[in-house]
């Protein structure tokens, strides 16, 4: 039976979905709790809170780095392949150069904000990584565009499986001689992106005819006139997703003396970061959606297929999980954290501080999942779409809205306070992206699916309510937790928001 290019796309996108979140299923989570978590239970809080936030001060320049040339070329090559032998090795080139820049700024940067010798060492090291992490990301987009998705997949996981290789041993055969600092994990990061960034590059230098660095002053210009409303994009959405833990770092006071200021900005980041890294580990998944439908929205925007039916099927697929992890981290908000991170689980008057801040900040801040869920799949289809000047604006307001109530709420609510500033910034994108695109795809208004949705929601917060107040138990949380986590998978089943048979029925015939 042929099918319809609409049909292909579909049975295209659950096969090579299915993969990539198989692997990512099985290394992701297994880096997340076997060396992310470890590493910042054994630093002390204030070390982690700094690099966290100069992690996220390593992001804020990344327009530098890749100045959108990364969505640029994953839309270009989806639609047309020959183009990666004749742009590769100019593009290399002109990466190269951005990553001096980036750097020389990034620097000047943290001079300019009276970062002393450590944190600058510091600083410099996590520029570096990255410029790794964006060299990979742009080699990656070659390997979407060219649809080789399977070989994208394993290249998605590769640095994770590096990261387990190296920390696993250290953790896991108790090689204390070993000290774990936050430099041994940034140096580690280091040599994870580096082999995964040489082993992607040998990868598509296979598919290029040739490859040669050469400068080229005018297509670096022309490249980099077609890209600049994909780097203003990137630009105001790191400055959107990122600024928070820096703000915070930033607007509270530095910890005075020795002893540990709760209330300075190095522990409040360090609060921050614990919940920030959830939300980080779950988006990883909710990302893979963008990767894989941007080149397949791209492909079927330039014949003019619909992608009604491919929207409605991937927003279904990330919103389900998104429903559940984000209302079920909502109730379970004390018990994940105090699972995750072992200074919790003391009885003294600093663990119970900590507990009860993060616990806080984690139940509000996971909320921001369902938010980006949507965001990605909506998000993305814009971006295909080239409708970037939209895109931008929104992206612009949403950054002033965050960064205002970050100023007003962080002095009194401290890391709880820029938690609702996510929450209320990422809820105004999801919604206003769902606006733009039913006004620019015409895409007739599904109440039943709304309806469903809604039926959905409610039931899942009735499971959790049941699971919390009727047969809870501390001892055994965990086995509540998860089965209410099947129960309201049983009961995405069974409102018919996903359908197996539909599922098995379109791979089959699409």
């Amino acid at each position: 039976m042929a099918l319809s290019p609409a049909d292909y796309m579909q049975k295209k996108f659950i096969t090579n979905l299915a993969l990539v979140l198989g692997l990512n299923l099985l290394i992701k989570p297994l880096y997340i709790f076997g060396v992310d978590r470890l590493v910042q239970n054994v630093v002390n809080p204030a070390e982690f809170g700094e690099y966290f936030a100069l992690l996220q001060f390593s992001f804020l320049l990344n327009i530098v780095l890749d100045f959108g040339i990364t969505n640029f070329n994953n839309t270009n090559i989806a639609q047309n392949n020959h183009l990666l032998t004749k742009h590769f090795s100019s593009l290399i080139t002109l990466k190269l150069v951005l990553a001096l820049v980036y750097i020389i700024a990034t620097m000047a940067s943290g001079m300019i904000n009276g970062f002393d010798f450590r944190l600058t060492k510091l600083l410099l090291i996590l520029g570096f990584n990255q410029f790794l992490i964006t060299f990979i990301s742009y080699l990656r987009s070659n390997l979407a565009g060219l649809h080789l998705f399977k070989t994208d997949s394993i290249i998605s996981v590769l640095d994770r499986f590096i990261m387990i290789v190296i920390f696993g041993p250290l953790f896991w055969m108790n090689l204390t001689y070993w000290k774990i600092d936050i430099m041994t994990f940034v140096y580690a990061q280091t040599i994870a992106y580096g082999l995964t960034a040489l082993i992607t590059f040998l990868i598509v230098l296979a598919k290029t005819h040739h490859f040669r660095l050469n400068w080229n002053w005018t297509f670096s210009v022309m490249i980099l006139k077609k890209s600049i409303p994909y780097a203003i994009l990137v630009l105001l959405t790191t400055f959107f997703n990122r600024i928070d833990t820096v703000m915070i770092f930033k607007i509270l006071p530095t910890a005075k003396g020795s002893g540990q200021d709760f209330n300075s900005g190095a522990v409040q980041a360090s609060i921050y970061a614990q919940s920030y890294r959830m939300l980080d580990a779950v988006n990883m998944f909710a990302f893979l959606f963008s990767g894989l439908l941007l080149p397949m929205f791209s492909r079927m925007l330039k014949f003019k297929e619909s992608t009604e039916s491919l929207v409605k099927l991937s927003f279904t697929l990330v919103i389900t999980p998104a429903i559940i992890i984000g209302i079920g981290c909502y109730f379970y908000n004390r018990e994940i954290i105090q699972m995750l991170y072992s200074r919790h689980n003391q009885s003294d008057e600093v663990s119970k501080f900590f507990l009860d801040q993060s616990a806080a900040v984690f139940r509000l801040l996971m909320w921001c999942f369902m938010c980006q869920s949507i965001n990605y799949i909506f998000g993305t289809l814009l971006t295909a779409n080239r409708n970037l000047k939209e895109l931008n604006i929104l992206a612009a307001g949403c950054m002033v809205l965050n960064i205002t109530l970050n100023i007003i709420l962080i002095p009194y609510l401290l890391a709880y306070g820029s938690a609702i500033s996510a929450l209320a910034s990422q809820f105004t994108m999801a919604f206003i992206q769902i606006l733009i695109v039913h006004r620019k795809f015409k895409f007739k208004i599904n109440y039943r699916l709304l309806f469903t949705l809604l039926l959905f929601i409610l039931g899942v917060v009735f499971m959790n309510y049941l699971s919390k107040n009727y047969y809870y138990n501390s001892q055994r949380w965990f086995v509540n937790f998860i089965e209410m986590v099947i129960a309201s998978i049983l009961w995405a089943f069974f409102t018919r928001l996903i359908s197996i048979k539909s599922m098995f029925r379109l791979m089959k015939y699409g």
